[in-house]
């Protein structure tokens, strides 16, 4: 494929993740770092000059240079809400980090423009195209376990992070556990049912700014089928991403990721491993690829699984519920994708 077939992606934010996103731009034959837009100028021209384009004087010149042909927004939350607008009113694709904003109307405000526009959106769910969690959600949409009766993730970090980010993050449940609640409506469809429980049991952080470092979530489906999402700030052992999913025919598991492949034994202990890998970006380098792989697709009008705008709305209205749950001590009903009380 020649640079002339390629699509020229604008990315927004040099940070860490969007450094990984223009890592994945051009190691894909199919797609082009153009422009890099980020406050921090030296972060910005840092990343254009190891993955290729040139710096925009702001994201709104990115967006309406006529240089690019996709948007992949990796700025913080609150610039999300803006930037998507922007696209569409520029005919631009875009594929933005989650979660869409950390206030639902906004995100509502939106919404009617989205749907009303054909311009590709979508939204970065990326453990979806981890190729073990894709796999086993094949496997369950093809029926080898029977019916899903119950879907169980664990997410565990291996340490918290740094106190001033807690306070813009939106809690434990908006800004973490909302990969895991878009996993259970991938495996599960409508999510009609949140129960939910947290705790400040090592985090300073999460106890200045009233957030929890651990939480169990439960979840019931419109089938009826159910999911429990187990979260926590630390873990000793690394980075913690196991789901199993149980149906009457048989389960199918993901374990970890191990960060070596080597075990050592002796009159101390046998078969002793190393960690498991300690960063989510090494544990989902592959899904980030496939993730961008994927939006291809969508911008160039194929048949795509691209998580869109609905579904990112999905995810946060059940972290409001959860985080409702969890403050308040109720169960939360949702009556088609809205809180009800």
């Amino acid at each position: 494929m020649g640079p002339s077939d390629q699509l020229r992606f604008g990315l927004i934010g040099a940070g860490r993740i969007g450094q990984v996103h223009a890592a994945t731009i051009a190691a894909n034959p199919e797609t082009a770092l153009t422009l890099v837009a980020d406050p921090f100028l030296a972060g910005a021209e840092s990343l254009a000059a190891r993955f290729g384009g040139r710096v925009a004087d702001s994201p709104q010149h990115l967006i309406t240079s006529g240089e690019v042909d996709a948007v992949l927004v990796a700025s913080p939350t609150p610039t999300h809400i803006d930037l998507i607008e922007a696209c569409l009113d520029a005919g631009v694709a875009v594929l933005c980090e989650k979660p869409i904003d950390l206030d639902i109307a906004r995100v509502d405000q939106l919404l009617p423009k989205v749907r009303e526009s054909s311009v590709p959106v979508a939204l970065g769910f990326n453990q979806r195209f981890d190729p073990a969690f894709a796999d086993v959600h094949r496997r369950v949409e093809s029926g080898e376990i029977g019916d899903l009766e119950l879907l169980s993730i664990v997410s565990r970090d291996p340490g918290p992070p740094p106190a001033e980010y807690l306070a813009v993050s939106g809690g434990i449940f908006r800004d973490m556990a909302i990969h895991d609640f878009d996993m259970a409506r991938f495996f599960l469809g409508e999510i009609v049912e949140v129960s939910a429980v947290g705790a400040q049991l090592f985090d300073p952080g999460a106890r200045e700014h009233g957030d929890f470092d651990s939480v169990v979530v439960t979840l019931r489906a419109a089938t009826g089928g159910m999911a429990t999402i187990v979260n926590s700030r630390h873990s000793v052992i690394g980075y913690d991403q196991r789901l199993e999913a149980f149906g009457a025919a048989g389960l199918l598991q993901v374990a970890n990721a191990p960060s070596s492949l080597v075990s050592v034994s002796t009159a101390s202990g046998v078969e002793t491993k190393r960690p498991y890998l300690d960063f989510f970006l090494e544990r989902y380098a592959d899904a980030y690829a496939l993730e961008l792989a994927e939006f291809v697709k969508l911008v160039r009008g194929e048949a795509s699984n691209s998580p869109g705008f609905d579904d990112g709305r999905a995810a946060l209205v059940i972290a409001d519920a959860a985080q409702r749950s969890a403050e308040e001590g109720v169960v939360v009903h949702l009556e088609g994708g809205w809180s009800s009380r």
